[in-house]
């Protein structure tokens, strides 16, 4: 199991996932990653989600990829 970071962004705001979740590979860490962009679309807010990116790195903070 490795740590990965799920850190959302756009260009004027970003969330910093400052304890991450332990995952088994990628495919585990894109499925995660896609949960949690459904998660915030689904959220009844104000903001809108869709120009976000969901950037996933691992415990030393290199990108293994993002999720628009």
């Amino acid at each position: 199991m490795t740590d990965v970071f799920f850190h959302c962004s756009d260009k004027e705001h970003v969330l910093i996932d400052r304890s991450g979740a332990a995952i088994n590979g990628l495919i585990e860490a894109c499925e995660h990653a896609e949960r949690l962009a459904r998660s915030y679309i689904m959220m009844a807010s104000a903001e809108d989600w869709r120009n976000w990116v969901v950037r996933v790195t691992d415990e030393r903070g290199d990108e293994l990829f993002a999720l628009p």
